[in-house]
């Protein structure tokens, strides 16, 4: 089986029905997605608090051969504390994806302190040892820290094959991010890039009136479409995921890919016009990756909120607060953010949430 390069399916934003992964939407999309040319599924073990890996079972491999597709899965370090915590985790990942191995295992989420706790634990020799005995066939890293941490890693770390970065047009020059600086330290180590991230959590598919009459004006596809093609425009780029949660995005995107074009001179300048018009806007960078949520002592939708948040920002929009009502409704409120920080600890954004919060209460309450 050959990888289709260029574009693979991010499992962590599902369709759901209620608290449960609406499957039958997950079927289509997932078929839809496969006759179209594509194989290479990304998951991990914390997306949608496991239901990721379960649904890729039941709607990809219980009904397609395992020489169809490409599976990435995850080593994530809130899911164990010493080296003996390691196996039983991997084997509980390959149970509930229902596979006997996976494609690539990347060591997920790395920055300067999570690599002290791989190290410690002796997940890199682990994950050496999978490849060895052929339950993984490729290692890998997905990464949010800065330029020179990864050069770090990769210089003691080899072995690495690919590595997975946020990569888009709206964070080339983002202080937290340095997309562009992270990318040139893959090139630099000529490590294969995975792109996270491309339409930043949907930011750049559901653009401000200004920023999208720059793109209407070059009369091509949808917002999102740019966005998947600026990514996919690098050399060192392999894969760009989009993390797709109907059948009318997979569709949109499987438009822009199958047929992929790289951007010319005059859209690289217009994503970059968009760009600064984003830069003016006072909006939270938030992705919507949830890795927030799940410590959360008190059950608050970080996510949603900051997502209401700039809805109210940008458009100014009359319903935002009933909307926040009934995000937060049998759930945390803003102004119940205890200042615990563990929403701060697990955000690859760097985001300083505990204020923000503070913010949003004082909008919205």
């Amino acid at each position: 089986m050959e990888l289709r390069e260029k574009f693979g399916f991010g499992c962590m934003r599902f369709p759901m029905k209620g608290k449960e992964v609406d499957l039958e939407q997950v079927n289509q999309m997932v078929d839809e997605f496969i006759e179209a040319g594509f194989n290479y599924f990304d998951t991990a073990h914390g997306y949608l608090d496991g239901a990721s890996e379960t649904a890729l079972r039941e709607c990809l491999v219980q009904r397609y051969p395992r020489d169809a597709y490409y599976l990435t899965n995850k080593l994530t370090s809130t899911f164990f504390q010493t080296h003996e915590d390691l196996q039983p985790f991997f084997e509980k990942q390959l149970r509930q994806c229902g596979v006997d191995y996976f494609d690539y295992y990347l060591l997920h989420a790395m920055n300067l302190e999570y690599y002290k706790k791989f190290t410690e634990c002796g997940a890199f020799e682990f994950v050496q040892e999978l490849k060895q005995t052929g339950k993984i066939r490729h290692i890998g890293m997905s990464f949010h820290d800065q330029p020179e941490v990864l050069d770090q890693i990769l210089n003691e770390h080899p072995e690495i094959e690919v590595v997975q970065i946020q990569f888009n047009y709206l964070d080339t020059d983002n202080p937290n991010v340095e997309s562009d600086k992270v990318y040139e330290v893959c090139v630099k180590h000529q490590k294969p890039v995975i792109v996270m991230e491309p339409v930043r959590g949907g930011r750049l598919a559901d653009l401000p009136e200004e920023a999208g009459k720059v793109l209407d004006s070059l009369n091509g596809g949808s917002y999102a479409s740019y966005a998947l093609r600026y990514a996919a425009s690098f050399d060192q780029v392999f894969m760009v995921l989009s993390g797709m949660s109907s059948i009318e995005q997979v569709r949109d995107n499987l438009a822009t890919m199958k047929n992929f074009k790289k951007m010319n001179e005059e859209e690289f300048k217009a994503v970059a016009k968009v760009r600064e018009i984003l830069k003016t806007l006072d909006q939270i960078e938030c992705t919507a990756c949830q890795y927030c949520v799940a410590g959360c002592p008190k059950q608050i939708p970080i996510p949603d909120i900051f997502a209401i948040y700039n809805t109210k920002k940008i458009y100014n929009d009359w319903t935002s607060t009933s909307n926040y009502k009934k995000c937060t409704e049998n759930k945390g409120k803003a102004s119940d953010c205890i200042k615990c920080g563990k929403c701060e600890h697990a955000c690859p954004q760097h985001l300083k949430i505990r204020d923000l919060l503070q913010e949003a209460a004082k909008i919205f309450e």
